[in-house]
């Protein structure tokens, strides 16, 4: 690491006394593995055990690796703390401008503590740090208007990353951050952490450059970087496509789950492939700063006003592979159209996409059960019917009855109250993703730190393995480990 490299520049936030400090921690840099190293480490200082995930000593850590600013590729940001969905390890990705901008901003983590008495967001531009009064903006649930009100009034366009939370004030403990509208921190209740410290955003912005040792060689590296990231048939899939490639294939597999895993196939399921929804919707595509792939996929959904003869409104609406399982086979749902709308509907409150589409189709089954009631829920409940699971989603937001309160806790919460478990996917505590292709899929999310596909490659052993030969049960596990 070189003496003037501002990765190693730790900014700690005292919500609480509305103070700052910046602490040079070469020892991290140099000892942990990248942005999620270093990120572990800062929660095992800063977090108190036992702590709870909603008060004040909650740490939130954001952190970037080394590579960050300087490759393409390496454009994420990683979020520690503790999660109020599971009690346990809250981890998350967030990609955009969200890297770029903390390390441009001179810092290679940042730690957020205490909670503030009133609603606030954070500016942080280079070594400048303003605690804004949010007063205003509380009580807007639509990420969608926070993210546009922050950027007519802060410094720093085109560089800067905002990072706000809507369903996050409600503290619903799958509540997301959202930042460049399109990405997220999206699982286990981000978003609730920074509610519970009345914290509606962070907007971070700055312009250092970053050192390099040699620039011959550093430009060599960069140029076969570019060119393998480009030229790649595995980058192609997620350039072309996106991850919305995988819903034909498992469908065809019997890997996508469907009406809460009731089946494997979805009938129709092409309506809602890759392939359909980029031939008949795509808009646009998106890169995160420093990204030359694009994988981010925007539809463009055009619908006519009411009672007005030519005049159409056309909504972008991001989508991939995980939000089109959880709100479209998962309940049921076909119609591309009425899919793009719950995902817009999820978006804007800035909710968990997985965790949101598990709990509505847990919800279903347990009304087809008589386990809830019409009484209960206020809705018949049924699956396909986006229309009606879109006021679900928003009663869950402002949770205006006892079974909306506890939906907003996660399934396992709200199994604990009225029952049904045995028909309630989640793993310790977080919503399944989208992968039923065997045993290692369920067996690598269940064990994996944060119940995540993405802690193991448990969907890829079982197509690869479990499809040609079933393991002896050690194997397996070995592998997954």
């Amino acid at each position: 690491m070189l003496p003037d490299d501002p990765l190693a520049n730790v900014l700690y936030v005292d919500l609480t006394k509305k103070r700052f400090r910046s602490v040079r921690r070469e020892d991290l840099f140099q000892k942990y593995l990248g942005g999620a190293g270093v990120a572990a480490q800062l929660l095992l200082e800063e977090c108190p055990e036992n702590c709870d995930p909603l008060g004040p000593d909650n740490p939130i850590i954001l952190a970037v690796g080394p590579l960050t600013a300087l490759f393409p590729l390496a454009s994420k940001t990683v979020a520690f703390f503790k999660s109020p969905l599971t009690g346990n390890l809250g981890e998350s990705h967030c990609g955009g401008r969200s890297a770029i901008a903390i390390r441009s901003a001179g810092y290679g983590a940042i730690v957020i503590k205490g909670a503030s008495a009133t609603p606030l967001y954070l500016a942080i531009h280079g070594n400048i740090v303003i605690f804004r009064d949010a007063a205003s903006l509380w009580g807007m649930v639509s990420s969608f208007t926070v993210g546009r009100i922050i950027r007519d009034n802060e410094t720093g366009s085109g560089i800067r990353t905002i990072m706000r939370i809507g369903a996050g004030e409600n503290l619903v403990s799958y509540a997301c951050v959202t930042t460049e509208t399109y990405r997220h921190f999206g699982r286990l209740g981000l978003g609730a952490v920074f509610g519970s410290k009345k914290l509606k955003a962070l907007v971070i912005s700055g312009n250092h450059s970053l050192p390099v040792a040699n620039k011959k060689d550093f430009n060599e590296v960069y140029e076969s970087i570019y060119h393998a990231a480009v030229t790649s048939t595995v980058m192609k899939k997620y350039h072309d496509l996106g991850t919305a490639e995988n819903i034909n294939p498992l469908n065809i597999l019997g890997g996508l789950p469907t009406r809460n895993l009731k089946e494997v196939r979805l009938e129709n399921a092409g309506d809602i492939s890759g392939e359909a929804l980029a031939e008949h919707f795509l808009g646009r595509r998106l890169a995160c700063s420093h990204c030359p792939v694009g994988c981010i996929h925007i539809a463009a959904l055009r619908e006519p006003y009411v009672d007005e003869a030519y005049f159409y409104k056309t909504s972008m609406i991001s989508y991939d592979y995980e939000p089109i399982y959880a709100l479209g086979s998962m309940l049921g749902i076909a119609d591309p159209k009425g899919l793009l709308k719950i995902i817009e509907w999820v978006e804007k409150w800035a909710i968990d996409a997985m965790s949101a589409g598990v709990v509505l189709a847990w919800a279903t089954e347990a009304q087809e059960k008589g386990l809830i009631s019409e009484a209960d829920t206020g809705l018949k409940l049924a699956w396909g019917d986006y229309e009606t699971y879109m006021e679900a989603l928003k009663r869950i937001v402002i949770q205006d009855n006892d079974l909306y309160k506890a939906l907003a806790k996660g399934l396992d919460y709200t199994v604990s109250r009225y029952g049904g478990a045995d028909f309630a996917l989640s793993f310790g505590g977080n919503e399944m993703p989208g992968y039923h292709t065997g045993p290692a899929a369920h067996l690598g999310v269940l064990i994996g730190a944060r119940h995540s596909h993405l802690d193991n490659a448990g969907y890829s052993y079982d197509q690869k393995v479990i499809a040609k030969r079933m393991p002896e049960p050690e194997e397996m596990v070995q592998e997954l480990i």
